[in-house]
């Protein structure tokens, strides 16, 4: 996942403004390929989330890591550790309707944030998911949210692959 910034202690961090164009870049790769490039990060699968900013009102696109979660995916707004939340995340808590695309297929989606028995439960889903989300845990003193995003309208046409 390209996220806005990396604030962990002794992370290599690239400033704000190269990782935003990162992911742009990605995003724009995405959709000029049809889905077929640019679906990875780090080795791993990631979405193309389309929300609207929290300030602006702009639709916006962000590439995010995600777990494929019941009918739609999880979303864990982890920052790589970072002691706050990256800005996505307070897009989704405003604005909780969001498009999910992975591979040129899309999902209309609704968010909501899980509670902290939730998140106890969700975690070694995520962590199956992606590893390195323990050691964002132990990094931070935050609680690291976990969005769960599910279907708007059951549609057999809006599924995601899974993987």
């Amino acid at each position: 996942m390209i996220e806005e910034s990396n604030q962990s202690e002794g992370a290599d961090v690239l400033p704000a403004r190269v990782l935003k164009l990162l992911a742009a870049t990605q995003v724009l790769v995405n959709r000029l390929s049809g889905g077929r490039m640019g679906n990875k990060r780090h080795g791993r699968e990631v979405c193309f989330v389309t929300m609207t900013g929290a300030v602006t009102g702009r639709s916006l696109t962000k590439p995010v890591m995600y777990v494929p979660y019941r009918d739609g995916v999880l979303l864990v707004a982890s920052l790589g550790g970072a002691p706050k939340n990256p800005t996505w995340y307070r897009n989704i808590i405003k604005h909780p309707d969001i498009e999910v695309r992975h591979r040129g297929r899309a999902m209309r989606l609704r968010a909501r944030l899980a509670n902290e028995a939730e998140r106890a439960s969700l975690w070694p889903i995520c962590d199956a998911a992606y590893p390195p989300y323990a050691d964002y845990r132990s990094r931070t003193g935050r609680a690291i949210p976990i969005l769960v995003c599910q279907p708007v309208e059951s549609d057999e046409t809006d599924s995601m692959p899974r993987g």
